[in-house]
């Protein structure tokens, strides 16, 4: 008996959680936008050295009878490949005389010095934007990338100080602040007067993405483990319990945890729309932060995690959610049966392991555990470094910006169902290695293609966000059951702060194509190559029981967990045919379903039970 049972007989899945899941998932439209934002707040419009201040173009073309493009030869060298204009060079003097018909001056001889007079920015693609305002371009242009990091900075400090306030003060309340703080400081950020404010208000709203994300929607939609662990631990605090999976039963989750993916995915495609309509990065600053003050409106409907109430002594409070749930759920006649004790009764482990207390040290204490951690570390820092290295470039395919982001965000919906679809039939490990490995190849391939080849290109670079993609939907399941419950949240507090630090490192990699244009995407595949490579050594979860105490994941191996033990069904042959010592590349099959029934349907469909 657990808390799940509480949720079937207050109703299950029933009117409140549908409403619940869709209030508190509406705002994940908005965080795909906030991630990608750089996209177009900072997109670098087409630009050229500034004439000098005593020319006018305008006048130079009326007195010349000229057209304004071909009057820029006089004063803008070629770039190397001599398709276009340099960004970034101007000529000293003008020289009228490589307007005439079939010049063939050696221009290389020709002295040039940097747009000293600032850019012109071309208006076609972006009215303005954070680079055209700033000049973040040239020189400056890491300053440009340096935005993106510093706002995942901020998601990172968020989920460690939002994590840890959530613990102590419940999810809804820091949910609502959260709200409140990204519509604040987000629409400030509009009116930010230079760059270094700007970049000090996105971390702001990083922080506030992160206690939005953590509390409501996508991290903790994957993981519902039961346990509360100490506040001592930072690295505790980077993931705590949502409210919205914490009212949702435990053979429900798996769809939940699908269904409000969803929101991220279309949110990505939205952006691509609102962006293209305002071309300006005030107004889309605004349009994408203002929505929040309305979910700070209704957020105040929400309901406190029952469980988080009950396991900081607030019982009486805990009853009262419950019983307001069963009766928007049509089920009044519980709310008589349901009493403290009833109550107790059914949470009685989960409140014996919230006194016990581990830190992120336990995740190293034995040789398995160890294991585990240095893996799913090397796996989500590279699915984050390289789902974010191709998410925050979509210039450099020479398609429509705009077109490049919906396309980017309608692949990863057939991307979550295929990894459903690995998942399910090939097994959690087999399923990792390759979306990893995949993912790196079809980087690589992009290499070798010509950059006039467009279609090619931006079919390939779908291709690896796809599977990159369903890596990240791959890593959230498979990291909730490779820990145990006594130490899931601290594990995956652990391993999804690797994922903040590639995130933050990934735009900052874009900086090297001017060393080597093939660089960057060289260093993304290797990452995902090497990540591939560690993933192999994980062991196997799917059709297993989740793993209760370390002693069980120590013990898999042996063919039974200590809490098996106690069992008195003999589950002998059917732990044999799953055994983890599966090869690498081995296939997982559904034998042994039977016997794991009664188990299963108490902890779980193999998705972070209780």
């Amino acid at each position: 008996m657990g808390f799940t049972d509480l949720l079937e007989e207050v109703g299950g899945f029933g009117r409140y959680q549908w409403l619940h899941v869709t209030l508190i998932s509406l705002p994940g439209l908005m965080m795909a936008s906030q991630n990608l934002l750089n996209n177009f707040v900072s997109g670098i419009p087409v630009h050229h050295c500034r004439l000098p201040g005593n020319l006018s173009l305008l006048n130079l073309s009326i007195t010349y009878q000229m057209d304004e493009q071909q009057l820029l030869k006089a004063f803008i060298p070629p770039d190397s490949s001599g398709n276009r204009l340099d960004r970034c060079q101007r000529y000293v003097e003008p020289q009228w005389h490589l307007l005439a018909p079939n010049s063939s001056d050696n221009i290389s001889k020709l002295q040039t010095e940097g747009c000293v007079d600032g850019w012109t920015f071309d208006q076609s693609e972006f009215f303005a934007t954070t680079v055209s305002e700033w000049g973040l371009v040239c020189s400056l242009r890491p300053l440009k990338q340096m935005i993106q990091t510093i706002y995942m900075g901020g998601v990172l400090t968020g989920a460690i100080i939002y994590g840890g306030l959530s613990d102590r003060f419940g999810r809804k309340s820091v949910l609502i602040w959260s709200y409140l703080q990204l519509g604040v400081l987000g629409c400030s950020s509009a009116l930010s007067p230079s760059y270094s404010a700007y970049c000090v208000f996105r971390f702001l709203s990083g922080m506030a993405v992160s206690g939005i994300i953590l509390n409501g929607v996508s991290l903790s939609t994957f993981n519902s483990p039961v346990q509360l662990f100490s506040r001592s631990s930072c690295l505790v605090q980077c993931l705590c319990l949502s409210p919205e999976v914490e009212w949702i039963p435990t053979k429900s989750r798996t769809l939940v945890g699908t269904l409000t993916s969803f929101f991220f995915t279309f949110g990505q495609m939205l952006l691509a729309g609102v962006a293209y309509w305002l071309r300006d990065w005030r107004k889309l600053q605004v349009f994408v932060c203002a929505p929040h003050f309305l979910f700070f409106t209704y957020s105040w409907w929400y309901s406190e995690s029952a469980r988080w109430l009950v396991l900081n002594r607030q019982s009486e409070d805990a009853l009262k959610s419950l019983h307001r749930v069963a009766r928007i759920n049509g089920r009044p006649e519980v709310v008589d049966k349901l009493t403290l004790e009833v109550l107790h009764s059914h949470m009685g482990k989960e409140i014996e392991s919230s006194r016990s207390s581990f830190t992120a040290f336990d995740l190293l204490r034995t040789r398995r555990m160890r294991r585990i951690s240095a893996c799913l570390i090397a796996v989500w820092f590279s699915t984050s470094f390289a789902y974010y290295g191709l998410a925050m470039d979509l210039q450099k395919f020479g398609v429509n910006i705009y077109l490049m982001q919906i396309i980017f965000g309608a692949v990863d919906i057939p991307a979550k169902f295929l990894a459903l679809g690995m998942l399910s039939y090939l097994g959690r490990r087999v399923s990792q290695v390759s979306c990893l490995f995949l993912s790196a190849v079809i980087i690589f391939a992009n290499i070798f293609v010509p950059s006039d080849v467009q279609t090619l290109r931006t079919t390939l670079a779908c291709l690896g966000k796809a599977f990159t993609s369903a890596s990240f939907t791959t890593v959230y399941l498979y990291t909730g059951e490779l820990y145990p419950t006594v130490i899931r949240q601290t594990g995956m507090g652990f391993v999804s702060t690797m994922a903040r630090v590639g995130s933050m490192a990934a735009p900052a990699v874009l900086i090297l194509d001017e060393v080597l244009p093939a660089l960057p995407s060289m260093v993304y595949g290797g990452a995902a190559v090497l990540a591939s490579g560690f993933a192999c050594f994980l062991p196997e979860t799917l059709n297993r029981p989740l793993p209760d105490t370390i002693e069980d994941v120590e013990e898999r191996r042996s063919g039974r967990s200590s809490s098996q033990m106690k069992e008195t069904v003999s589950l002998k042959e059917d732990v044999n045919s799953s055994d983890d010592v599966m090869p690498c590349g081995g296939v997982v099959t559904k034998k042994g379903n039977v016997a794991f029934k009664d188990r299963k349907d108490r902890e779980g469909s193999g998705l972070n039970a209780l």
